[in-house]
């Protein structure tokens, strides 16, 4: 019996998770990516003896690579190693207030007693309920597809339904904190977890108050070799199984015969494939791959998540207050997220998150030195004057560190690149540059998200940050799982 084909356009998580499951699947994978790398977002550079890695910085729920690495029968320790973190991230306030994150969530309440005014007990009442959130309804929003009727006739669905007043869904992320926690302090932390989607806490939806509880129970991880470590060990287990990859190739269009997937066209070359999977943008990949179907143009013309803009400097220096993850808050955070997501512009006091792999693998910087991936949240990409505004936002962030961390960072940098939402649309197709596809700034996002199938064309599937469950790695990871689920069933019938 022949095995059936499928090609995998894109080779973000997302499009990797895809390939592994199908190929275990019994299919024969062929992934097709225009990059001359796999990794999507997820990827790597290295210059003047620093090494960076380009997007995600953050590693959670580690749990979803172990699955496929199980599931496909290899030992992950062959492949890729990381260790637990026991700090996760350190934060700096405008106030001087500084503040260590702690993994273990009784010695974060420990620690947020000691600087916030709020009792441990608090803490840990909140830390419950996002559990409570996340438990009731991650079965139905982040492992299951929300376009079948089947997801709304389950057990889980029924309870969650039975308890939605817990789950905050009429009202804020802000509105959730400030009626926790007295503390503006407090508030602004938990707040800042609506980024992790790329919305604004202002608007976001109170579920969102689950995120922390990611953290906080399953930990955060740092990946021996940096977080292209985890592309090259899901790049290397889906070769191994047998997956085949074209890199420098870039598809011009889905074929599509009497309403079903037929394979791709490369310029003049068809490549025949029993179903498609498409790991590009939703957006891109309608307009220039299926020009001539019809587009759900409600679901494409959302509002986009906010975007990113990088600086990676390399610094002269070792800075023993820095960890891993470090956070230099707004003054203003309100202000700051009506600059991104009303005016689209960039605040002049933005939240600057700074990243610093080498302080886990000394390698990543010369000694003595470390490479700084310095980011702030800024709009997607709608033709703004992004010279203009890296120039100003860099003079920003390097007064900011340099006030509060009471040196003069500017004469410490000795290499730089910038990553802005123009070169993150050019070198990933994210449509204008956001970080996410669409936000999560009303009740209604999860269900506004494409589906991760076509109802209108057969054998036609998608996965990655732009569709259903959303973006982040963990998210990305359990959209090729769902489209690995739905392709086993519908190949049953």
């Amino acid at each position: 019996m022949n095995k059936k084909t499928a090609i995998v356009i894109g080779s973000g998580m997302a499009g990797l998770a895809a390939a592994i499951r199908l190929q275990n699947q019994n299919f024969n994978v062929l992934v097709l990516e225009s990059n001359t790398t796999p990794g999507g977002k997820v990827t790597e550079f290295k210059k003047n003896g620093y090494r960076f890695d380009c997007g995600p910085s953050l590693f959670t729920m580690p749990q979803f690579i172990e699955e496929l690495f199980k599931s496909s029968r290899k030992d992950i320790s062959k492949y890729l190693n990381y260790v637990k973190k026991e700090k996760v991230c350190n934060y700096f306030y405008e106030d001087t207030t500084r503040f260590t994150a702690f993994a273990d969530k009784n010695k974060f309440a420990q620690e947020a007693s000691s600087v916030f005014d709020v009792k441990a007990s608090q803490i840990l009442k909140y830390f419950e309920k996002s559990k409570q959130k996340y438990d009731l309804t991650s079965s139905i929003f982040l492992s299951s597809s929300l376009h079948k009727f089947s997801t709304y006739f389950s057990k889980d669905t029924l309870k969650a339904i039975a308890k939605i007043g817990v789950l905050d869904i009429d009202s804020t992320l802000h509105k959730v904190n400030t009626s926790a926690y007295k503390d503006p302090r407090l508030v602004q932390f938990f707040d800042r977890f609506a980024t992790y989607n790329g919305s604004s806490p202002y608007k976001t939806p109170g579920i969102m108050s689950m995120i922390p509880h990611l953290e906080q129970h399953y930990g955060t991880f740092f990946p021996q070799g940096g977080m292209y470590s985890i592309t090259k060990s899901l790049y290397q287990l889906a070769l191994d199984l047998g997956a085949k990859f074209r890199f420098n190739t870039t598809v011009d269009q889905i074929v599509v015969e009497n309403k079903k997937a037929k394979g791709v066209l490369i310029k003049d070359e068809y490549l025949q494939a029993d179903i498609v999977v498409s790991n590009m943008d939703i957006v891109p990949t309608y307009q220039k791959m299926l020009p001539d179907q019809k587009h759900p143009n409600k679901i494409l013309k959302q509002s986009r998540s906010s975007s990113a803009l990088i600086f990676y400097w390399g610094i002269k220096r070792v800075f023993s207050e820095l960890e891993l993850h470090n956070v230099f808050f707004a003054k203003e955070y309100k202000d700051e997220f009506d600059a991104i997501f009303n005016k689209k512009e960039v605040s002049k006091d933005p939240t600057v998150y700074i990243n610093i792999s080498s302080k886990n693998e000394p390698n990543d910087a010369p000694d003595g030195c470390e490479n700084w991936f310095v980011m702030i949240n800024v709009p997607c990409n709608e033709n703004q004057d992004w010279d203009t505004i890296i120039e100003t936002s860099r003079q920003h962030i390097l007064k900011k560190i340099s006030r509060i961390l009471k040196v003069d960072i500017r004469r410490l940098i000795e290499t730089e690149e910038i990553l802005d939402p123009k070169s993150i649309e050019s070198k990933t197709q994210s449509y204008k540059g956001s970080l996410y596809g669409s936000s999560s700034n009303n009740k209604y996002a999860a269900f506004l998200r494409h589906a991760n199938f076509s109802g209108k064309i057969k054998n036609l599937y998608f996965c990655g940050g732009s569709v259903h469950p959303g973006g982040g790695i963990p998210l990305c990871l359990l959209s090729g799982k769902i489209v690995s689920e739905l392709v086993q069933k519908d190949f049953k019938k």
